[in-house]
């Protein structure tokens, strides 16, 4: 590891500049590799998410729908249990005694009458929940369906670019490897810092007109001297790129 880094320490300003351009070509490459792609992972992701959001939706219908078969199963019960009370209550008011028995079954069985209503209601209302409630999972459904093709349709339009660019994509990112190796760490680790905050991430520029390449800020000509003669490393004190010599980046003045 020291070694290594004797080797990086030792390597001039000018060997670096050059290294740090052809970093950022082929970085910029991989970069164009996944602008093809475009925002087809992030829709093939959304859509997943989607999907899963809607299975769960039906799971918990489901259960909700199965919760409600029981609850209906009760109310039959009640009702069934009810329907016998005043059938026993009737029978015994053939041998009522006197009117305070009768008084007395007579209000069990008009108890038992608005049990029979409020549970037949319960019933009413707990199979329009069901039937409500089935019609959504098969609206879910037919969603589910339509998303699953949509789905498969941008799984395969995704599979055929990456297949399409992944031996490219490989080769660049080895070679951006292979590069890295010949930067100081100070300098790679505010090149990527710089990299990953430009708009167009672009860590790297050359002089263009007199200005920066990237922010189009005009340069001092002390500075452009400096730039020139390779000696240190000199960023934007606009943007905060690198800025280098067009020589360096293969472009005449």
């Amino acid at each position: 590891m020291a070694n290594d880094k004797t080797k990086t320490e030792n390597l001039s300003v000018e060997s670096r500049l050059r290294s740090l351009y052809e970093l950022q070509t082929v970085l910029s490459e991989i970069d164009r590799i996944k602008t093809i792609r475009g925002e087809l992972p992030l829709e093939v992701k959304d859509l997943e998410d989607n999907l899963e959001g809607l299975r769960t939706r039906i799971a918990n219908f489901t259960a909700e729908i199965e919760e409600l078969k029981v609850r209906l199963s009760q109310e039959k019960e009640k009702i069934s249990d009810s329907q016998n009370k005043i059938a026993r209550y009737k029978e015994q008011l053939d041998n009522v005694r006197n009117n305070r028995e009768f008084d007395l079954l007579t209000k069990e069985v008009e108890f038992q009458t608005l049990e029979i209503e409020l549970a037949e209601k319960h019933l009413v209302d707990f199979s329009r929940q069901i039937e409500n409630k089935t019609a959504e999972i098969k609206s879910t459904e037919e969603k589910i369906s339509d998303n699953e093709h949509v789905l498969g349709e941008k799984k395969a339009e995704l599979e055929e670019i990456v297949s399409e660019t992944r031996q490219d994509e490989e080769r660049l990112r080895q070679q951006a490897k292979d590069l890295e190796p010949k930067i100081d760490a100070y300098t790679l680790n505010a090149f990527k810092r710089i990299r990953k905050n430009a708009r167009n991430g672009l860590g790297v520029v050359y002089i263009q007109r007199n200005a920066c390449g990237g922010c189009f800020n005009r340069i001092p000509p002390q500075k452009q001297l400096e730039i020139k003669l390779r000696k240190k490393i000199i960023v934007c004190e606009y943007c905060g790129r690198i800025m280098i010599d067009p020589e360096i980046a293969g472009v005449a003045e």
